[in-house]
């Protein structure tokens, strides 16, 4: 099972992450895309992140605003795991803009 982390090292990731925040608990991201089909593309795409690292994060969807939630249930809180698909998020959001 992966570690949950303390504050001072969730601050420290997410300070090199866009726009994500949150805590122990959870890190949550929002991204406003061009358009509802971009949306949806990205929400695909990190669909297929999610499956491929077995690491699926909480989506929501309003017309082209994305919310995205990340924690490590089996851990109850946020760990590495989060950290990474986190820059994947990123990494997948900054491609479709």
């Amino acid at each position: 099972m992966s570690e949950v982390l303390d504050q001072g090292a969730i601050d420290g990731a997410l300070a090199g992450l866009d726009g994500w925040s949150g805590g122990p608990d959870g890190i949550t991201r929002t991204a406003e895309l061009s358009s509802f089909p971009t949306a949806i593309a990205v929400v695909d795409r990190v669909a297929e992140a999610a499956e491929a690292a077995d690491h699926h994060p909480d989506i929501d969807i309003r017309w082209r605003t994305l919310t995205f939630t990340l924690a490590t249930h089996s851990a109850g809180g946020v760990t590495a795991k989060d950290l990474d698909m986190a820059a994947r998020i990123d990494d997948i959001i900054r491609t479709a803009s």
